[in-house]
């Protein structure tokens, strides 16, 4: 130990003496320091600094472009909606600044909720604080909403924290993805402000055109005060939603038509036609699109994704599996073609929605996704095919991959399960192929003998 960390290490408040105030120390101490616990000299081992909390920190780095281009996305669709610098490079500083006043608050309370918890847990535990919310608190936000009411995401933490997991055992005992909980006890309990069309947009009373923005001090005060001051754009209090804004999702438009194309048409109909009515394809692929926070930039998560796989932190065949299945069943579904969003080319259903950020952040959880390596191609393989059935087939809720991975989150002990015994059982095949072998020669040369 350093000697530092020898100092550090002496403000400890005791486990005795401060329960709660100790393990609030040892989180600390143990995020600034690697652990430098091995076995004794005579045995054999291998020292890592990679343990779990800097596992989990290199997934938290992998999103961190995602949360720049959210914040911004955040403010570009408010201000598309409402006429104003709609050029994706135009009024920056203001798309900013409003993107932050956004998703900052959903930040703090997403992390403020979940980590009390775990800190009251491990203290009355009495062992230190467990990481695997370090990757939770930094999901969540990114697949929330920008409007979600605070009130709303800290009831949904708090289910999520202490039903899915602590009721578990804590952190490596879930089951379930506890992020993706925490969105489906939101879809559930409140399925208005996670679905439709204005969920997507921040910032406006409304809809309809005409209808006036919903700026709070921190827009009319703080930050045109600062802008004022350097000589740069403002914002507008009486701004007003432009005619013929939407905010639709391009899942939305695929599944329902566009409200504003003219009857009878294809694009009124659904399917790819109505999608690239409003978005174009190079839209959808760089994200300046509504959606949840961040998961709309693809090239940003395609980084992500190979931080991961550089660092061996994700698993490679789940995300080849996933993306494996997704594209068997689109195919299938096109080939079908019974309804316009069946025809939507099962390639461009990476660009429409949240499938490679589920790809590459939530179906790759090693807590709750299978271990084997088998296990894993299954596991990818049918949150694919069960992801684009969800998302085709089911009116009410046209995107899936939330459903599917927590539904093959409960099967992953079942594969996980079948594989091994599929392996001991051909293993104990050939341990009795090779007994009965061993048997037929020892008698073959005992014949000889005589």
């Amino acid at each position: 130990m350093s000697k530092l960390a020898e100092n550090i290490k002496k403000l400890d408040p005791g486990k005795k003496e401060s329960p709660f105030l100790h393990t609030l120390f040892d989180g600390f101490f143990t995020f600034l320091f690697t652990p430098n616990h091995t076995t004794d000299e005579s045995g054999v081992h291998v020292r890592d600094g990679m343990d779990l909390k800097r596992t989990m920190i290199h997934v938290v780095l992998a999103m961190q472009a995602c949360y720049l281009f959210g914040t911004y996305n955040i403010g570009h669709q408010h201000f598309v909606a409402i006429g104003e610098y709609t050029g994706f490079l135009e009024g920056i500083h203001l798309k900013l600044a409003y993107g932050l006043v956004k998703l900052l608050p959903i930040f703090i309370v997403a992390n403020v909720v979940g980590l009390a918890i775990e800190f009251w847990f491990a203290a009355k535990k009495g062992h230190g604080i467990e990481e695997g919310y370090l990757v939770s608190g930094a999901l969540i936000p990114l697949i929330m909403p920008p409007d979600i009411p605070l009130w709303i995401l800290a009831i949904s933490v708090a289910f999520a924290v202490i039903i899915g997991k602590e009721a578990f055992g804590g952190t490596g005992m879930n089951i379930l993805n506890v992020a993706l909980l925490c969105r489906a006890f939101i879809f559930f309990a409140y399925p208005t402000t996670i679905s439709g069309d204005e969920a997507w947009v921040a910032g406006l009373e409304g809809f309809a055109a005409g209808s006036p923005v919903d700026y709070s001090w921190w827009q009319t005060g703080f930050f045109n005060g600062i802008f004022e001051n350097l000589g740069w754009a403002t914002y507008n209090a009486s701004a007003v939603v432009v005619d013929g804004y939407s905010g639709a999702t391009p899942l939305i438009l695929a599944a329902n038509g566009n409200s504003f194309a003219a009857e009878g048409t294809l694009a009124a109909a659904g399917g790819w036609e109505a999608v690239t009515s409003v978005y174009s394809p190079l839209q959808m692929f760089w994200g300046a699109i509504p959606g949840s926070i961040g998961e709309s930039c693809k090239p940003l998560i395609i980084v992500g994704i190979l931080i991961l796989l550089s660092s061996k932190i994700a698993s490679w065949r789940i995300m080849l599996s996933m993306f494996l299945g997704m594209m068997f069943t689109g195919m299938i579904m096109n080939a079908m073609g019974t309804s316009p969003f069946m025809t939507v080319p099962w390639y461009y259903h990476i660009y429409m929605g949240s499938f490679l950020f589920a790809m590459a952040f939530m179906a790759t959880d090693p807590v709750t996704a299978s271990s084997t390596n088998t296990g894993k191609w299954f596991y990818g393989f049918f949150i694919g095919m069960v992801g684009m059935i969800v998302r085709v087939w089911n009116p009410a809720y046209p995107e899936g991959w939330m459903l599917a991975i927590l539904f093959m989150n409960v099967f992953a002990p079942l594969i996980d399960h079948m594989v091994l015994d599929a392996n001991i059982s051909r293993r104990l095949k050939r341990a009795k192929k090779s007994v009965a072998e061993s048997v037929s020669v020892e008698q073959t040369m005992v014949e000889k003998v005589h």
